[in-house]
């Protein structure tokens, strides 16, 4: 197909430009799509999943600590191979912290060390296109980094953008010209030309390569697997207290998040992640962006089903880029003999599959309730494992497949079926409930619609909650230009939503549903901090003549010099087999570190010095520094993020060292990104996986992606509406673990806090939950009344409270853009400002973006912390007014390609 005929085409879509591809509502009404999108041997699987329904052993993981902790196990454990998706892979992610102690564990030593014991490992990851990130090949590094280490590991990145003959001449022509205009990152694409784009994107079989793999799948030994949201790269790593400070000044040593893995990608984006210590974000002036995610890992027959999913990526890869080029550096993989079409062992004979386990479930609620008043807490029996359904999409492009959709099935099927509630977080929300929503084609909200206009009708008791971020990417200031993008995908959210005459509440509205709230609700998380700037800093920089941040540079540019594993080996102060408590850093005489940070260190050298390249212990700004901060006794905490905890401190107890106006402009906040991809159905289904709720994860045919469909038998005696329920294990404790975090009832947790959560399900079948705790009975029903007022509550004076101290945007109170000036912008001094407007803007009295807004707190500090001290957890209302009298939040002022709307949704 020419190029003009392309061009022409564009203007009806993007899929157009697909020849071959199906241009249709993947998701119909209900699950069954009545195309022929699979192969003919996978056609009876429910869903229409290539994969069979099958059975295994399921734990969950809330947040990067825990879940790279129990993957570094699995990865130590590896015999035989080791099998990684990602759609972005870090080589030098440190998979526990803080990284002074754990230099094993940084990810490209693990595999360099598996790999010197025999171990084969392969490893996929989406090949971008340089031009349109800000990451300057990010995966080539990843590539080469890992391929350098040994010959046992092997990197595949696809697909290969590159041009089709002289069709796209004048596209090339187009992109010169645009890129003399502007930085074309990420979100400059919607200004782009469609000429441009093409020429950016390249073809493969006339299909433009608009799309991205972003599954996430790490399989060991066919053993244990490990998959969800999480991606092994930068930005990541978090605890589920999500301290958004990470400066050190007493000691540069106890540094959770090191180089660029320290990212607020609102102020800077990933840039040069080859040097990987290149940080442009200086932690003494701004925060890092918390990231709140969901992980599982995986053991049993189920296995079977995702090695098969990598051994077709991975063939198909290596017939379409390696049969004609590097003969013999790469070799085709073979898939599990048998792919076992259910788990007969867990289903009785002849039992529907949802009506079976329904039944499993009712047969044991009399010996859990008898004629007791008060039911027992927690599983009555132990695990028998699992029904776990592998689903994904897919198609020509990503995988040589008919399209695949089974996720969006999966997710239709799941919530038309559910009795009670759903719960949804993910990180985007765009979805159509009629085909007048085009471009959005999904049709996920038009099942949602329609449950709740069944319970509308039958009077039901039934919830709809959807945790999101509020800002769906990175920009800080959303009125610039680079925000473009930024305010697309927002449009396309707010008109599935609430706008456009289409959305979800205007539809249940227009349907006779008077007060849509009463069903479904959307919430974002939110989090504040305090950066450890106090006089030890100064006193420090005075002393050893170095800036606390150059110190750290250096800290992060020569940290691959020392042996730190030898080190404490030689010392007797490293256990492999300790979990990290903190009495492993209790032995040298400066005091441990209590749970909420305070005070002390993470076990201080009697050495400041690193080996440089050559082993030597010469001169440093690093240890000069540290020798200076040696002698200073720092009572400040590192981080407050633990006042909004359970149990945690009174924020107005925290000590802090120095000057009442230094503290009140330490405090920072920043949104908690909800980076996760799971729907909870009744407390006993659960999807879990890559796929983000919105056309490119959901259609099948654009980005490709990985969940599994999780029904855990095993039951809980539990409360639904106020009455006795017997719920799923594995299901409730995973929504009240979120529950619990959102709503701050969790306790503090530390990088070294590592618990059984915090292992592999080959170690550990079931997660550790406190069942029955005083804090479990609070989030046990989701329907009670008592909890819908506490959830809403505590969202509402969380909302309250960050929008006067930190006046965030998105928020109600800025409907125009004219709001949005008075508001945020005559406040705030936005990174990447000309110095001179940077300047003027201080000369106003603005602040640093994130920080407090000074005029509204006259009381200073003391008035300031007594505010922030009502926080519990992250939890905050989405203000669904936001821009809502604009009538075009995201083309205001500027034009974008015929192209945007696909690319966006």
């Amino acid at each position: 197909m020419d190029f003009h005929k392309l061009l022409r085409k564009a203007k009806q879509g993007i899929e157009e430009l697909l020849p071959g591809e199906e241009r249709h509502s993947h998701t119909h009404d209900g699950h069954e799509c009545h195309e022929d999108h699979s192969h003919a041997e996978y056609g009876t699987n429910r869903y229409c999943s290539f994969a069979p329904q099958s059975s295994g052993h399921a734990k969950w993981y809330v947040d990067g600590a825990s879940y790279f902790w129990a993957v570094s196990m699995a990865l130590e454990e590896a015999r035989e191979y080791i099998y990684i998706l990602d759609w972005w892979l870090s080589p030098e992610l440190y998979l526990r912290r803080p990284p002074l102690r754990n230099a094993r564990y940084r990810l490209d030593n693990m595999l360099k060390a598996a790999a010197e014991r025999g171990v084969q490992i392969n490893v996929i990851v989406y090949k971008e296109v340089p031009q349109a990130l800000t990451l300057n090949s990010i995966t080539q590094h990843t590539k080469h980094a890992l391929e350098a280490l040994h010959p046992n590991i092997k990197v595949f990145r696809y697909p290969d953008h590159h041009l089709s003959g002289n069709s796209f001449v004048t596209g090339l022509q187009d992109l010169h010209t645009g890129l003399q205009n502007f930085s074309l990152k990420t979100f400059d694409l919607a200004r782009a030309s469609e000429d441009a784009l093409k020429s950016l994107y390249g073809t493969a079989e006339d299909h433009v390569l608009y799309w991205a793999h972003h599954e996430k799948l790490c399989l060991v030994d066919g053993k244990v697997a490990f998959m969800g949201g999480l991606d092994m790269c930068f930005g990541r790593y978090d605890t589920n207290s999500h301290p958004i400070a990470d400066a050190h000044p007493g000691n540069i040593d106890d540094i959770v998040f090191p180089g660029q893995d320290y990212n607020n990608a609102r102020i800077y984006d990933f840039e040069d992640v080859d040097k990987w210590e290149n940080n442009k974000l200086d932690r003494t002036k701004s925060s890092r962006m918390g990231w709140s995610d969901i992980s599982i890992s995986l053991s049993g027959p189920i296995l079977d089903s995702l090695a098969i999913h990598f051994t077709q990526r991975w063939n198909f890869i290596f017939n379409k880029k390696y049969t004609t080029r590097d003969i013999g550096k790469y070799r085709l993989l073979e898939a599990p003999n048998s792919h076992r079409r259910a788990a007969h062992h867990l289903l009785g004979d002849g039992e529907e599959y949802f009506g079976g386990l329904q039944n499993r479930f009712s047969r044991h609620m009399h010996r859990f309730l008898g004629d007791e008043e008060e039911a027992p807490h927690g599983p009555q029996q132990r695990s028998e494992g699992a029904h776990i359904q592998l689903a994904r999409s897919g198609c020509q492009w990503s995988l040589g497949i008919s399209t695949e959709h089974s996720i969006a099935n999966a997710y239709i099927e799941a919530i038309r079926n559910a009795r009670h509630f759903v719960y949804i977080e993910n990180q985007f929300f765009i979805t159509a409930t009629s085909d007048k929503q085009k471009p959005v084609n999904n049709k996920i909200g038009k099942a949602i619609v329609d449950r709740i206009l069944r319970a509308h009708q039958n009077g039901e008791d039934f919830q709809v909650v959807v945790m999101m971020p509020a800002v769906p990417a990175f920009a800080g200031d959303l009125k610039s230009e680079g925000a473009l993008g930024t305010r697309a995908i927002m449009e396309f959210q707010y008109n599935s939503i609430n706008r456009g005459g289409s959305s979800i509440i205007e539809t249940l509205r227009n349907s006779g549903v008077q007060d849509p709230h009463r069903y479904i609700n959307f919430y974002n998380l939110r989090s504040y901090d305090r950066i450890n700037t106090s006089a030890i800093m100064g006193r420090a920089e005075r002393e050893s003549g170095v800036r606390y941040e150059e110190a750290r540079r250096e800290y992060d540019q020569r940290y691959e010099g020392y042996d730190y594993e030898r080190d404490q080996h030689r010392r007797g102060e490293y256990d492999p087999a300790d979990y990290g408590r903190d009495d492993r850093y209790d032995g040298d005489g400066h005091g441990r570190r209590d749970e909420y940070g305070r005070g002390g260190d993470y076990g201080r050298r009697d050495e400041y010095s690193r080996q440089d390249e050559h082993g030597s212990r010469g001169d440093s700004q690093y240890r000069r520094y540290q020798e200076a901060a040696s002698h200073l006794s720092d009572q400040t905490w590192n981080s407050v993020s633990a006042c909004y905890m359970q149990n945690g401190p009174d924020l107005r107890s925290v000590p802090w060292t120095g000057s009442p106006e230094d503290e009140f402009n330490a405090f920072v906040s920043e949104q908690l990104y909800i980076h996760s991809k799971v729907l909870i159905a009744d407390d006993q289904l659960v999807i879990c996986g890559s796929a983000n709720l919105n056309d490119r994860s959901q259609l099948g045919n654009h980005d490709s992606e990985i969940a599994v469909i999780i029904e855990d038998p095993t039951p809980v005696s539990s409360y639904m509406g106020g009455r006795p329920y017997t719920a799923s294990a594995f299901a409730t404790s995973l929504r009240r673990q979120l529950y619990r975090k959102h709503l701050g009832l969790l306790p503090h947790q530390t990088p070294d806090a590592a618990t059984r959560n915090w292992t592999p399900v080959s170690h550990d079948q079931v997660n550790e939950y406190d069942w029955g705790s005083s804090a479990d009975r609070v989030v046990q029903d989701p329907l009670s009344r008592d909890f819908l007022d506490l959830w809403r509550s505590t969202a509402r004076r969380n909302t309250e409270i960050f929008s006067r101290a930190f006046h965030p945007v998105p928020d109600d109170k800025v409907r125009t853009w004219e709001d949005y000036d008075r508001f945020f912008s005559k406040h705030f001094v936005i990174p990447g400002e000309p110095a001179e407007q940077a300047a003027a803007g201080y000369k106003e009295g603005k602040v640093d973006y994130g920080h407090v807004v000074r005029e509204e707190f006259p009381g200073g500090v003391e008035e300031l912390k007594a505010w922030l001290a009502g926080v519990r957890g992250n939890l905050v209302e989405m203000p669904l007014q936001f821009l809502i009298d604009v009538d075009d939040i995201a083309k205001d002022g500027l034009a974008l390609n015929s192209l945007t709307d696909e690319l966006y949704t």
